[in-house]
Formats: structure tokens, C-alpha cells, sequence
């Protein structure tokens, strides 16, 4: 009986271990709106993918997932050391994930708005972690082995 159908979103990139702790997103692939603190002004940037997607008569709860892989380079050549998931909430839980500018699990982006990019912004997996352990799982390579955490 709590059974919804989703629309499933999934973004995945490389990226070099340097960048382990975040996930650069657009506004495109969250629901949430994005409240934060940015250049010492509070910013509210709303997503733009709706928490419930409506298809012929048919709702369907959004969910993004992020997948991160992270290497090392190494004579020419991309080792790859761990792969981050991460489940980005829905904005229907706004109010717990991301109430307020100053509880937020977001840092800023990689985008110049004084050349028109659009806005993008960091999910900290840390900060994300904090709230809810499982929505951020970090796998390892072999001979490590992998372990859920919850």
C-alpha cells in the first residue's frame, strides 16, 4: 500500500580524488530549492525538476541519484580508488535536508555568473551523510571490501 512509482534520474562523472567530498549539480537535476549562503548573501535558487512528475495522468515521485567516480592518475593512466553514491532528496523533504540557509547541505557551485553560466551548486556529502547516513555510500576498490552504511 506505500508503493509510488518513480522517475528514476541518474547523473554519474569521473572526476580526480581532489574533488571526493562533492557532487556538482545544475538546478535541472533537483527538486530541492537550494538555499545557501553565497558570496555573503543568502541565496534560494529553486530546482527545477518537480517532486512529483505528472505523465498522462500518472504521478511519479522524482528521485536522483548521483554516482561519482574517483581516480587517481598515475604514469598516464586513471586508477580508479573509490565510487560515491549519493541519493539527493526529494523537495517534498525540503525542511529536513535544507530548511534554511544556514542548514544546508549544499556549497557553492562551479559557475561564473558574471559570464552567464548557469547556476550550479556542490552537494556536500558530508553535510548530506550527517543528516542521513544512507543516502551516501562510498565503495571501495578491491582488496577493500565494501560495506553499507546506515
Amino acid at each position: 500500500e506505500y508503493a509510488i512509482k518513480q522517475a528514476l534520474f541518474i547523473d554519474s562523472k569521473a572526476e580526480k580524488t581532489s574533488g571526493v567530498r562533492t557532487a556538482t549539480l545544475q538546478t535541472s537535476q533537483i527538486s530541492l530549492i537550494v538555499r545557501q549562503i553565497r558570496a555573503g548573501n543568502e541565496v534560494e535558487v529553486p530546482g527545477k525538476l518537480p517532486p512529483i512528475l505528472e505523465i498522462k495522468d500518472d504521478s511519479f515521485l522524482t528521485t536522483t541519484i548521483f554516482v561519482k567516480y574517483n581516480y587517481d592518475e598515475e604514469n598516464d593512466r586513471n586508477n580508479l580508488q573509490t565510487v560515491t553514491i549519493a541519493a539527493v532528496p526529494n523537495g517534498i523533504l525540503q525542511n529536513k535536508y535544507n530548511p534554511n540557509c544556514n542548514d544546508t547541505i549544499w556549497l557553492a557551485g562551479r559557475n561564473a555568473p558574471t559570464l552567464g553560466e548557469e547556476f550550479r551548486v556542490r552537494l556536500s556529502f558530508e553535510r548530506l551523510k550527517t543528516k542521513a547516513k544512507w543516502r551516501v555510500q562510498k565503495i571501495t576498490m578491491p582488496p577493500d571490501n565494501f560495506q553499507w552504511d546506515d
